[in-house]
């Protein structure tokens, strides 16, 4: 290889390491100001649609409601998620602490996780990380405001969960009674 082509390659691959380094700063910072957001999803797992409401507070406080005839509703609080169905008035408990989950609604572990992701742009922006278990997680943010838009998961049992959203609010008034995990009984 001539000292020229060397040379060209080099800018070449400085030139994208410094836009992805830029774009990843990019996401990180607006995810600094964001302490909230409320947004509308779509999940898919398997050939289920569902699709619903959330409210997510960094750290760790997620609240969903779904639209569906169970009245479902997911609430985590720190490390623990509660699946419920209101219309059989229905309660599932389960320990989320060594979820892959928790890196999202976590914001310091998400910025880390940003970090540390292999980074592909296109009109969006895709983030790809692997666990040290090699679960695989994506990320996806706008590409013109890098707003949160959605995320690609493999769960314990194998099932690719793809959830995509649409940020209503950002940083509204949002009462902890609303991450309040219901008793057993």
């Amino acid at each position: 290889m001539s000292s020229k082509t060397l040379a060209v390659f080099i800018i070449f691959f400085n030139f994208f390491s410094n836009i992805n380094a830029d774009e990843k700063q990019s996401i990180i910072n607006n995810l600094i100001k964001t302490n909230n957001m409320t947004f509308s999803f779509k999940q898919i797992t398997r050939e289920k649609v569902e699709t619903g409401y959330c409210v997510l507070v960094f750290d760790n406080k997620l609240r969903c409601s779904y639209e569906d005839k169970l009245q479902k509703e997911i609430i985590i609080n720190d490390k623990t998620l509660v699946v419920m169905q209101k219309r059989y008035n229905k309660k599932f408990f389960y320990p989320i602490s060594k979820s892959i989950f928790l890196n999202i609604l976590n914001k310091n572990n998400l910025i880390n996780l940003i970090h540390k992701s292999n980074l592909i742009v296109n009109d969006n922006i895709e983030l790809i990380y692997l666990d040290e278990n090699g679960k695989k997680m994506k990320i996806f943010f706008q590409g013109k405001n890098y707003e949160l838009i959605g995320w690609w998961v493999e769960d314990k049992f194998q099932n690719e969960i793809f959830f995509s959203l649409k940020i209503d609010k950002i940083n509204t008034k949002i009462a902890d009674k609303n991450f309040k995990i219901p008793s057993v009984n």
